[in-house]
């Protein structure tokens, strides 16, 4: 998950680097460096700053050489080897010809540093990165180019990486690889670019290339020449991007996380655009399954991470209630790792707000293996999940910069409870009359979210007298077990207090044993058929001392009646709540973690995008 950067045949080459990394920060942030060649070396700065590590690299390098316009950059979430300057990227070979830039992880690399020990070289970092430099500078004894050696390197190597390498000998070239961690390049006049994400690369082109799995890139000043392992000159995927930089600025909030937060009216809005027509029909163009093939399936499965799995949760009561399939909602990480069924009748969708993660792409690389139909729930058009699935549903949520996910969330729920309409539709599972309530149910989420929103300083007012509190408790039933999961999470990325989510029945489970004066109990009760249980799961902790903060909605006398602090929402149907539900929680999180002093959009030992297992 880190971010990669380079640049090969502009003047600027550093500031490009530079802005780049700054662009990329989200990926990682626990160090950030730079090589440029120069002449006949290669000038090297890394910094290992925290938060500020890419401020502290530009502050870093005000003698750098003002005519190297070839380059690469890189910053670091630590994987391999601690967060600090002697483990950050690029890389060197023992000669200092060679710098090299790493997003990925490589398995073997264990065995490759054994073995290239042996032949006579220095490793000095901690990282699996390093050993990538010393097995090219190995290959280049014997390879006549860059590019051959690499190449070869790669053969020998296990694990997913994208790579940008440069040397001396070669000074306008940069030689780039890719293996399930994602990569770009472009080209704007005699500058070539690669980079992990778009981002990056937006002020200088729009127009870009998709680099697929174990394809090699060799960048030159104004040309690009993409090939396999074997060496065959392939042709890569046009992308040219429709948002600009500016898409990704903070818009006069005070951080993106405040930004996203506040776009999700919007959001709902351009995730519906264009889906459902005046008749009420819904439109997924690029679900790419036939209706002949959604109305064979018998089973779905839902592989997710983080809040993502929090959607697909939702996505369950949606599809299960709506189309009447069984579903089964599983973490990507652990479903890889296990021996699924999978059918030709089986339909796995997989939701990840880059497309990127790496447990969530590899869970639908064996589901499609194992013969199920493949769909994607994605943020980013052409990502590596979409370009691999059968079909996908785009979320339409804009870059999302904050590491905490918000309106990416928001975004995922509403196209899967669509799609869940889309299925019934077919399946024939429910009337016209009642699919045409739920998308106005839909649609109606905008108002009622931007109504949400307008109530910030109320919610704002109940963090400052939860300030002092260390153990928050989430409970819901039914839709709102989802919400208090994403709740609790929201809480413990950002505020880094002690958060847990809980279905209100397994209170009396375990859990009521750890509630005593001084928790605070975030209670879901709004509407539905649980409502009930959840007040009487709200009696049962008060009961035993704990501080309850009511998520209700609007005119609930009964949980005002039992709330010591109370967020209001509007009311809506209940199997649409989680996506309005989830906003104040949000706002709480955020107003917790800005009292204690903490950046909400750079939460510690997290990054956005998960590219390593």
């Amino acid at each position: 998950m880190c971010g990669i950067i380079g640049v090969t045949g502009a003047a600027d080459a550093l500031d490009i680097l530079l802005d780049g990394l700054e662009r990329l920060e989200y990926r990682g942030y626990d160090s950030a460096g730079i090589a440029l060649i120069d002449n006949q070396e290669i000038y090297r700065v890394r910094v290992a700053d925290g938060t500020h590590s890419v401020a502290t690299l530009r502050s870093s390098t005000a003698n750098a050489p003002s005519v190297a316009s070839t380059g690469i950059g890189h910053t670091r979430w630590a994987t391999h080897g601690k967060p600090n300057e002697g483990n950050a990227h690029p890389h060197v070979d023992c000669a200092g010809h060679l710098a090299l830039i790493h997003n990925g992880i490589i398995e073997n690399y264990q065995e490759l540093a054994t073995t290239l020990v042996g032949q006579g070289h220095t490793i000095i970092s901690a990282t699996d990165t390093e050993v990538l430099a010393h097995l090219i500078e190995e290959c280049l004894k014997s390879a006549a180019t860059l590019p051959e050696a690499v190449r070869a390197a790669l053969t020998m190597v296990r694990g997913a990486f994208a790579i940008g390498v440069i040397e001396l000998s070669d000074p306008e070239l940069i030689v780039a690889a890719r293996k399930i961690s994602p990569l770009i390049v472009g080209i704007s006049g005699d500058a070539s670019f690669l980079a992990s994400d778009i981002p990056a690369l937006l002020e200088r082109t729009r127009d870009l290339m998709v680099i697929e799995d174990d394809q090699i890139v060799e960048l030159r000043p104004g040309s690009i020449v993409v090939s396999d392992l074997d060496g065959k000159v392939v042709t890569p995927k046009p992308l040219h991007v429709m948002w600009d930089v500016e898409a990704a600025q903070k818009d006069g909030f005070d951080d993106f996380m405040t930004k996203e937060i506040n776009e999700q009216p919007r959001v709902i809005a351009d995730t519906l655009r264009g889906r459902i027509t005046d008749q009420g029909a819904i439109i997924l163009d690029q679900l790419n399954l036939s209706d002949d093939v959604l109305r064979s399936i018998t089973n779905v499965t839902i592989v997710a991470c983080g809040s993502s799995y929090h959607s697909g949760l939702v996505a369950k009561l949606a599809i299960e209630r709506a189309a009447r399939v069984a579903v089964e909602v599983d973490i990507a990480s652990e479903y890889r790792y296990r021996d699924p069924v999978v059918s030709a009748t089986t339909l796995v969708i997989g939701i990840s707000q880059s497309g990127e993660t790496i447990d969530t792409l590899q869970a639908l690389r064996k589901a499609k293996a194992l013969g199920g139909h493949v769909v994607v729930v994605s943020n980013v058009v052409d990502s590596s999940m979409a370009r691999e699935a059968d079909g996908v549903l785009y979320t339409r949520a804009g870059p999302e910069i904050s590491v905490a996910s918000t309106k990416a969330v928001v975004a995922q729920m509403v196209v899967l409870e669509l799609f869940a309409l889309h299925f019934a539709t077919l399946r024939g599972t429910m009337t016209p009359d009642n699919v045409a309530q739920e998308i106005s149910d839909l649609v109606g989420l905008e108002d009622a979210v931007a109504t949400t929103l307008a109530r910030d300083p109320a919610v704002a007012a109940v963090a400052k007298e939860l300030i002092d509190a260390r153990d928050f408790f989430f409970l819901g039933r039914h839709a709102g077990f989802p919400t208090a999961l994403e709740g609790a999470l929201k809480l413990k990325e950002i505020s880094y207090l002690h958060a847990e989510g809980y279905a209100g029945g397994e209170l009396k489970h375990g859990p009521l044993a750890v509630i005593e004066p001084g928790c605070i109990v975030v209670a879901i009760a709004t509407g539905g058929e649980m409502r009930e249980k959840i007040l009487s799961n709200v009696s049962e902790v008060k009961a035993r001392g704990a501080t309850v903060v009511m998520l209700a909605e609007d005119g609930d006398s009964n949980a005002a009646s039992l709330a010591d602090y109370l967020l209001l929402v509007p009311a809506t149907s209940p199997i649409v709540s989680p996506i309005k539900d989830i906003v104040p929680l949000q706002q709480l999180a955020y107003h917790l973690a800005v009292a204690r002093g903490l950046d909400v959009d750079r939460p510690r030992n997290l990054a956005k995008t998960v590219t390593v297992e």
